[in-house]
């Protein structure tokens, strides 16, 4: 896996502009901050970020991915002010959970999700090395 930085370009805060890799690739459906008795876990967006977190490599892990091998996410999210105001706790959450590992990503406010309580909806790809 290698992360794209054309010449020139500062480097970007806690994603990659992109990622080059090969190997099996891996997906997940648009995942939201419940639990397994599908109860949404918190009412902030940060707070739900972190189970989405949880939940997403619950499902990579099922075909042996694990967070090393995310290469793109599409966060949703219903209120882009509270994700501004909340990017302190979402580092931390990302942080306690990814680690270090930044994918590809592009987050887009949308107007509502299909949960009415769900404040972020994340897809995944993951590239496992073969």
């Amino acid at each position: 896996m290698k992360a794209l930085l054309p010449s020139g370009w500062p480097r970007p805060k806690g994603y990659a502009n992109g990622i080059a890799a090969r190997g099996r690739v891996v997906v997940t459906a648009g995942v939201i901050g419940w639990n397994e008795r599908e109860e949404i876990v918190a009412t902030d967006l940060p707070g739900q970020l972190r189970q989405v977190l949880l939940n997403t490599l619950a499902v990579l892990a099922e075909d042996g991915a694990g967070p090393e091998h995310i290469v793109r996410m599409t966060w949703y999210v219903t209120d882009l002010d509270e994700y501004r105001n909340g990017l302190a706790a979402i580092g931390a959450a990302w942080r306690d959970i990814i680690g270090r590992h930044f994918p590809a990503m592009a987050v887009v406010g949308v107007t509502g999700l299909v949960e009415p309580a769900a404040k972020i909806e994340i897809e995944t790809m993951a590239v496992v090395p073969e």
